[in-house]
C-alpha cells in the first residue's frame, strides 16, 4: 500500500505579489522552496488563512532571499497581498516509509525569511 502524506510546509508565509495575467502558478523564494524540499514545478496545496480557501498550484521559483511569494493566473484570485498561507507538499510513500517520514516545517517572519526549520 501506498500512502499520500505531507512531507513539509511553510507556515505563515505573507503573499507579496499578485500576476493575474500569467500563465499560472505560485512563485516562492527559491530559498524557501530549497528549504522546504520543493523542486520548480511541484504540485503544491496553497492554504490562504484570511479567506479559507485551499487550492492546487506549481511552484516556481523566485529570486533567493527576495522573500517573494506571488500568486499568478488564476490563483490570483483567490488572496490579496499580505494574506497569510500555508503552503504544503505531499509525496506518495510505501506504507513502510510513511511511518518513519518526518514533517519538514519551515517557519518564517513577516518578510518570508527563514526563523527556523524544524523536522516533526
Amino acid at each position: 500500500m501506498y500512502r499520500v502524506m505531507c512531507k513539509s510546509k511553510i507556515h505563515q508565509a505573507k503573499v507579496t505579489a499578485k500576476n493575474l495575467h500569467y500563465e499560472g502558478s505560485i512563485g516562492i523564494d527559491g530559498e524557501l522552496m530549497e528549504q522546504a524540499d520543493i523542486m520548480p514545478g511541484e504540485l503544491l496545496q496553497v492554504v490562504n488563512l484570511r479567506n479559507g480557501q485551499r487550492f492546487e498550484s506549481y511552484a516556481i521559483p523566485e529570486e533567493k532571499g527576495s522573500g517573494t511569494v506571488c500568486l499568478n493566473g488564476g490563483t490570483a484570485r483567490l488572496g490579496e497581498v499580505g494574506d497569510e498561507i500555508l503552503v504544503l507538499s505531499y509525496a506518495l510513500v510505501s506504507d513502510e516509509d510513511a511511518r518513519g517520514l518526518p514533517l519538514k516545517l519551515v517557519f518564517v517572519d513577516e518578510n518570508n525569511r527563514i526563523v527556523s526549520v524544524k523536522r516533526k
